[in-house]
Parts: C-alpha cells; structure tokens; sequence
C-alpha cells in the first residue's frame, strides 16, 4: 500500500523529533498552525537547546538538494510570521534567542541532514 505525501511528510517530523532529541534538544510543539487567512503558516517542530527557541522545517525528497530547495523564500516567511504569533502566546520564550533551522532527508541516505540557522531574518 502506498503512503500518502501527507503520512510521509508526518512520519519525516516525528523521525526529525527524534533525532533532534539526541541531539539534546527539548520537545516544545509539532505541527503550530496559526489561523488561515494571516499569512502565517504551520511550523513543522518548535524545540529548544538551552535558551534558544528553535522554529524546525522539516522535509524528505529525493535528494538532499531538492529538500533544501523546496524550503522556499514564501515557505520561509511563512514560518517566520508562525514564529511571531508563537512567541505572542508563549511569553515564557520572550528572553529566548531565536532560530531557524531545517531538518532534510533524502531518499538515499539513512541519516538526516541537520541545518541550523537555514534562514535568517533581517
């Protein structure tokens, strides 16, 4: 039976999770939607490492490359205004530094690709 790109995309995160838990970071939400129609989008994980709040992009394709390449500029600023509306309802993370990063997998290797700072804002 095939999966979906949807049990493919949920199964990418929850395998991200984990491995990013090994890494020594601390679980904080999966899959934050914020309202249709803000512009804003659904952030894949937030997680923290030490004091820094880290906003995750997750994505599995073919190779490395193509996954980086489908974290778009819209996709990103997408996931930035997320971030924004994250921090507003959760002010305990207010004296956190912030970042962003991408979690990439590829249908040819058997361990993720870790990108931290993906993006920045200016």
């Amino acid at each position: 039976m095939k999966k979906t790109n949807y049990q493919v995309g949920h199964f990418a995160e929850t395998l991200a999770l984990w491995y990013l838990r090994l890494k020594g970071y601390r679980f904080v939400a999966k899959n934050f939607v914020v309202k249709r129609g803000t512009g804003a989008g659904e952030i894949d994980l937030i997680m923290t490492k030490g004091k820094t709040v880290v906003f995750i992009e997750v994505k599995k394709r073919h190779t490395y490359g193509a996954a980086a390449e489908a974290i778009t500029i819209e996709n990103q600023m997408r996931v930035v205004k997320s971030s924004a509306v994250f921090l507003q309802r959760n002010p305990r993370f207010s004296k956190y530094e912030m970042r962003y990063d991408a979690v990439l997998f590829s249908a040819h290797h058997f361990l993720p690709r870790h990108i931290q700072n993906a993006w920045r804002v200016l």
